[in-house]
């Protein structure tokens, strides 16, 4: 007897639960290996290329074209506008991540999402980027999120999501939490 796919918010929650249990039941599955090739182009346009991954105990080669994503500097930093910035880019990256997590689990708990919108900010000082000041970091002093969600769910239901999802993020915690990092010359 075929098991009917319950979807909401665009979210196959049979899927999702199905994945859930099979990891619960075989941790390993959890392990996933992500990827990117970058390759600069001209001044501050750099091109990257994300494709293949390792996820769910297998190379998953689903994806038969790859996610190109450009990368510049607007022209007040010496750039031609080809893409956004790296650290715009992780903007993009956080506000993705908690997008996902807030609709996914949102439909794990029976909460439908109308609308659902991030807007983010971040405070970054070109002295540490350009090497003038050692006591200024390179990167981000601050980032502040803001959120508009629209669901018929009660606030506190909804407050109770956010701080759930804050705390299971993966972007949210690289950038919360010192990740190792290696770079070596090949």
């Amino acid at each position: 007897m075929a098991t009917a796919t319950k979807k909401m918010n665009g979210v196959d929650v049979t899927t999702l639960v199905a994945t859930v249990d099979a990891i619960k039941k075989d941790p390993s599955l959890a392990r996933c290996r992500f990827r990117s090739t970058t390759r600069w182009i001209d001044g501050g346009h750099s091109q990257t290329r994300i494709q293949g991954f390792y996820g769910a105990g297998k190379e998953d080669d689903s994806r038969k074209r790859p996610f190109i994503m450009e990368g510049d500097e607007p022209p007040v930093l010496l750039g031609a506008n080809n893409g956004a910035n790296a650290v715009e880019a992780v903007l993009h990256a956080l506000a993705s991540c908690l997008a996902v997590g807030y609709v996914y689990n949102a439909a794990a708990r029976g909460i439908t999402i109308k609308s659902l919108e991030f807007q983010l900010e971040g405070d970054l000082d070109l002295q540490g980027f350009l090497g003038l000041n050692p006591g200024v970091r390179p990167g981000y002093n601050q980032v502040r999120v803001t959120y508009k969600v629209e669901s018929d769910a009660p606030r506190k239901a909804l407050e109770e999501l956010c701080e759930y999802v804050q705390s299971t993020s993966p972007v949210l915690d690289i950038l919360r939490n010192p990740v190792a990092v290696q770079v070596e010359m090949v």
